[in-house]
């Protein structure tokens, strides 16, 4: 079979299961969630099928829109070192999360429904993976935003969910306006939406340096909404509505990764602007410290992982501003899917073991109750927090060294924002996981069934060793180089000295406590950020809307269409007295304007 066939195998496959699913399976919950898992496995094995090979170059399928020479938009597919490498992050990570799905969904409400949105979250991921132009990337885009909205707000019959639904998709349009206009900019100045093309058409833009970082930053809009980025970062932490394999998809290589893989995407050309790599590096370190800090003081166990995705997107975001290839973003976010979805799934285990208690303050003693869990939780904790040997030490480390070869401030923002990372991590082990019971549910909490357990310890293996030489040679050697910058021998120490700081005080702090020793309202409430967005909805946006709808009752439809209306009908409603049906009158009429006549035309001048 020809990589071609292949790669459109790869990206058919899920939404053909969707479909079938749909109008097929709706009954049947073994056939629904076989239809998706069998999907996910052909797209895995295409995936690393179209890897192996090593294969490259762009296959096009179809024009979606065909003007003729002079404007097309085909639908295609790009296959080079980056495209396969994150074509092997989604298809490893997504049978994982589909099997899980067995144990934790086995008796919640939905259930075709919820595979069926699987397998179309997958479709619309793989279809930004392979996508060969902007548009077509965006197309997928928006249907990732879709899918979202459909997963997220699987329990939809709670109010917070079906919020948190249309939240998530309506926070991402704001981004995604953006990514549109940058889009066109693009095409207006390059007359193309091809990558192969667009990335190397920087000379173009060479007597234009601002036009071209108004087009980036544009295009890193998309990103800012879709990898949560400051200030469009709090649809994610509410997105925790939905089920917890939902948030582990989502959170490791599906929607949040999309933002930065479309910085990887279009690296060459972000690269030759100065200006919108300082824009972009600045986001993302203020993004990694400021969710850093917002997760110290949360209560939920998903909760507390949402936030320390934003801050590790954050560091994915900074490695893109300031790097030389897109290999060092590209790496933390290998790492990271892996990591990241444990972390998650490992939370969804306790969440079932606790029957669907999320507040870790409700937990305790589960080291116990769920062994398994527990060690497969601490790969996943320590991978986080940086800890040496782990993934996501080499992938985090390799981020701050850069930092401090070309931008100190940006430095120190991302070494406290490391800090936080094993405090946060370190906190909510010692809490969900040591000490004493402290509800009935923690009493009698369980371990997690195998058909749950395995996608664990799988997914351990990766946390552990995905940063290791081999793997990162593996993996990136053909995207750019990630050789490590040559930086000061203190430097490490530091990193080192923040990872002890972390882990140590959180330790010190939390060890054998019943209630939050530490309670700061202000960073509980998120900053005040989400209310302060509510206020505009209400106040501005509410008061701009009853403005509106005033000058629309009363001056638009009360003046000027009723108004008019109805001096009309007054003029008509005059006149018809005129109208007696009386010939004498008529007569009476006519000689009168007669001579009214004739008395103008005698005395106007």
């Amino acid at each position: 079979m020809n990589v071609s066939t292949i790669a459109w195998i790869t990206l058919s496959a899920p939404i053909l299961a969707a479909a079938l699913i749909l109008l097929v399976t709706r009954k049947s919950k073994p056939l629904a969630a076989g239809l998706a898992i069998l999907s996910a496995l052909i797209t895995c094995a295409g995936g690393w099928i179209l890897f192996s090979r090593g294969a490259t170059g762009d296959f096009l399928g179809f024009n979606w829109v065909d003007l003729g020479a002079s404007f097309q938009i085909p639908i295609g597919i790009a296959l080079d070192p980056l495209s396969r490498t994150m074509l092997v992050i989604v298809t490893t990570i997504a049978p994982l999360v589909f099997i899980y799905s067995i144990g934790y969904m086995k008796d919640e409400e939905g259930y075709w429904r919820y595979f069926a949105g699987l397998a179309l979250f997958l479709f619309s991921m793989l279809g930004i993976v392979l996508a060969n132009n902007l548009v077509m990337m965006f197309i997928f885009w928006e249907l990732v935003g879709v899918s979202s909205y459909i997963l997220i707000g699987h329990y939809f019959r709670k109010d917070s969910a079906a919020d948190a639904a249309k939240q998530a998709f309506l926070v991402n349009r704001i981004g995604d306006f953006g990514f549109m206009l940058g889009i066109l900019l693009f095409w207006i100045s390059t007359g193309t939406f091809s990558f192969s093309a667009l990335n190397s058409s920087a000379g173009v833009f060479v007597q234009h340096p601002t036009l071209l970082g108004v087009a980036c930053v544009l295009i890193f809009c998309g990103t800012v909404g879709k990898s949560a980025q400051f200030p469009l970062h709090v649809w994610l932490p509410n997105s925790m509505e939905g089920p917890t394999p939902v948030s582990s998809l989502l959170h490791a290589a599906t929607m949040v990764a999309a933002g930065v893989y479309l910085l990887a995407r279009i690296f060459p050309i972000l690269s030759a602007s100065p200006g919108a790599c300082e824009v972009v590096a600045w986001t993302g370190a203020i993004t990694a410290l400021g969710a850093g800090i917002l997760a110290t003081q949360q209560d939920d166990i998903k909760g507390i992982l949402a936030y320390s995705t934003i801050s590790q997107l954050g560091y994915m975001v900074t490695g893109a501003g300031l790097a030389v290839s897109a290999a060092l973003p590209m790496f933390h976010l290998f790492t990271h899917a892996f990591f990241k979805c444990l972390l998650f799934l490992t939370a969804g285990s306790v969440i079932l073991g606790m029957h669907h208690e999320q507040n870790i303050w409700k937990m305790g003693g589960l080291l116990k109750k769920m062994p398994v869990t527990f060690i497969t939780y601490c790969c996943g904790m320590l991978a986080l927090s940086g800890c040496p040997f782990f993934s996501g030490h080499y992938s985090k480390d390799l981020i701050m060294a850069c930092s401090w070869e070309h931008h100190r401030g940006i430095f120190w923002v991302v070494v406290i924002a490391a800090g936080l990372t094993p405090f946060y991590m370190t906190r909510q082990a010692m809490v969900v996981f040591f000490g004493k019971a402290r509800t009935e549910h923690s009493e009698h909490a369980h371990e997690s069934p195998l058909v749950m357990i395995i996608p664990l310890i799988l997914l351990a293996i990766p946390a552990v060793c995905a940063g290791y030489a081999p793997v990162e040679h593996f993996f990136f050697h053909e995207i750019g180089s990630l050789a490590e910058p040559e930086v000061p021998s203190f430097v490490p120490t530091i990193f080192m000295a923040a990872f002890l700081a972390g882990l140590g005080l959180a330790f010190l702090i939390y060890r054998n406590v019943e209630k939050d020793p530490v309670r700061i309202p202000f960073l509980a409430q998120r900053f005040y950020i989400d209310d302060l967005y509510f206020w505009i909805v209400r106040v501005i946006q509410g008061g701009f809307a009853r403005l509106c709808s005033f000058i629309d009752r009363w001056f638009i439809d009360g003046i000027l269409v009723q108004g008019s209306a109805t001096f009309i009908w007054t003029i008509g409603f005059a006149l018809r007295f005129l109208q007696l049906g009386n010939i004498q009158a008529y007569a009476f009429f006519f000689g009168a304007g007669v001579i009214g006549l004739i008395y103008l035309i005698l005395n106007v001048r």
